[in-house]
């Protein structure tokens, strides 16, 4: 009797084995796949291919979205040294597992002793500013530093192994990092120039190997002893030497009672979602203003059609007149009230907006311009982890190779950030951080997530904007609306348009009078990383042969 009660237990376990297995093969097999070019776990989308894969790497072995960010971002620093790195600053915006979503800034700061009289030496115009006077106290490793403590998995010194084994080892001169070292070949640039030659004092050119041998120094200093090693110690005293010998005001108290800010993100609703932004002195207000006053536009895939199409963009360009006009109310929390910022965000403000935007351009006063000097350069990634949490971040040291002075004693290319307070204050106070259009926002919807900023100085708004309306509202993909040709309107109502932009449209908008002037350059880079039904979309911008890379 026992034992026919354990033949029919046996039996019953067996077939309970076989369901559960073919359970399994059922779920499996019926299991949606990602279309090719996705991703089913995580994904960063960085500047070049190359620090998209070390971030994914670090991701992949068990780091956090912010950990996969901190080891793109070093890796960035030396595969576009002219874009961003530690001597400069950045601004995360962090969403958690949870969805809460916080803003880490380390954008930089005026030192204590800054020159009385600096916004005299402001140009008219736009041009490229080199010299030590412009430099900002860097705060790059101390965003870092705290990014990693609220959210670091892996070891901090692991994040940095990488980029120390490519800075001191080598590597072939990447396309974009080639086309900028020519900025270095002037008198007043001979240290940065010697980092840029070779054995010959010949500048390199593409292919041939670069090395960044004090910098992997230093990065291993601040990988073993934390970003301390920075910002007091031996570096610091090194770092601050070479500038005051460059004729820079920084001092090593600059460095040591310099502090990061986290604060909660800004929330503005979007459609199915909700838009995560950095307070001033970042650049998102002016970005959800506009795409605030659009969206009471009601775009659809008409929108691109016919006549509809010119009105659409005569619409954009004008939100974009009155955007610049409000420019000058992006300041430093900490030096100014937040409540007319604030006030930006909001449907009633973009809806008065739209009321003044009729079928003809007008005089700039009536969008209340106040000239300022367009920027250009910056670092953006996007990342996100198979937990659901996104970082993204946008670094920068402003200009290409910021003011061009390199501190020799520790491979540190120093930032220009000061040149973004010209044409915007009458005065800087020292520790005030200068305005900026870096946006690095995450949306969020019930079932999508986009993590999404751009790169370009004051091309960073024109690229997000026109990036989230073509994908959100336009029907385009995301890939297809990052490639799209984008309009920009600087700080004096002119409009440039990116080549291959439709020429009917262009003829059309300059009829309704709007300014029109070539330009040969377009700085706007656009990278950004979206799931949708658990598969993830990365894209990086191919403006700067950029390539995205998951798993």
């Amino acid at each position: 009797m026992a034992r026919s009660k354990a033949k029919v237990y046996t039996c019953c376990a067996l077939l309970l084995i076989c369901f559960v297995i073919i359970l399994v093969c059922i779920v499996v097999s019926t299991r949606r796949k990602c279309p090719g070019g996705t991703f089913s776990n995580a994904a960063v989308a960085a500047d070049s291919e190359r620090c998209s894969e070390v971030g994914r790497d670090i991701l992949r072995s068990g780091g956090s979205a912010v950990d996969g960010a901190i080891a793109a971002l070093l890796c960035t620093s030396v595969v576009n040294p002219q874009s961003m790195g530690i001597g400069g600053g950045s601004i995360f915006t962090v969403m958690d597992g949870s969805g809460k979503v916080k803003i880490i800034n380390s954008r930089e700061t005026a030192p204590a002793k800054i020159k009385p009289d600096l916004l005299k030496s402001c140009p008219k115009t736009f041009q490229l500013m080199s010299g030590s006077q412009w430099i900002g106290v860097p705060g790059e490793i101390r965003g870092y530093e705290e990014a990693h403590r609220l959210y670091g998995k892996l070891p901090w010194a692991s994040l940095f192994q990488p980029t120390i084994k490519l800075a001191r080892e080598g590597f072939p001169v990447p396309p974009v990092q080639g086309q900028y070292i020519s900025h270095t070949d002037t008198n007043e640039t001979q240290q940065l120039r010697k980092l840029f030659s070779d054995d010959n004092g010949n500048l390199l050119k593409v292919g041939d190997i670069v090395k960044f041998e004090k910098l992997a120094d230093t990065l291993e200093f601040i990988a073993n002893h934390g970003a301390d090693g920075f910002y007091s110690g031996r570096i610091a005293e090194d770092l601050i030497r070479d500038i005051q010998e460059a004729g820079g005001s920084l001092t090593l108290q600059d460095l040591a009672s310099y502090r990061v800010t986290v604060t909660d993100a800004w929330v503005v609703p979007l459609g199915e979602y909700q838009m995560y932004i950095p307070p001033p002195p970042a650049g998102g207000i002016i970005l959800s203003l506009v795409l605030n006053i659009m969206k009471g536009y009601h775009l659809n895939l008409t929108s691109l059609t016919g006549e509809q199409k010119t009105l659409t963009y005569h619409h954009y360009v004008e939100a974009f007149k009155f955007a610049n006009g409000l420019k000058k109310h992006i300041r430093d929390p900490q030096f100014s009230s937040e409540e007319m910022a604030k006030k930006f965000t909001k449907d009633s403000f973009a809806n008065h907006i739209r009321s003044l935007i009729s079928n003809k351009t007008h005089d700039p006063q009536y969008y209340n311009i106040t000239p300022y000097l367009d920027t250009l350069g910056t670092s953006h990634l996007s990342v996100l982890a198979e937990d659901g949490s996104a970082v993204s971040v946008t670094s920068t040291i402003n200009h290409i190779f910021g003011s061009k002075v390199f501190s020799p004693s520790t491979g540190v290319i120093l930032n220009n950030q000061l040149y973004d307070f010209c044409g915007r204050v009458d005065v800087i106070l020292p520790g005030e951080q200068p305005p900026s259009s870096i946006s690095p926002a995450v949306l969020k919807s019930q079932l999508k997530t986009l993590v999404i900023g751009s790169s370009g100085g004051g091309m960073i708004t024109t690229a997000m904007a026109s990036t989230l309306m073509n994908h959100l509202w336009l029907g385009k993909s995301l890939k297809e609306a990052i490639a799209a040709p984008v309009v920009y309107v600087n700080s004096e109502n002119t409009v440039y348009f990116e080549p291959s932009f439709d020429k009917d449209v262009i003829e059309a908008l300059k009829a309704l009078g709007h300014n029109h002037q070539p330009k040969e350059k377009f700085y706007n880079v656009v990278n950004a990383v979206e799931k949708e039904d658990g598969c993830i979309c990365a894209v990086s911008d191919t403006r700067k042969m950029g390539e995205a890379a998951g798993y």
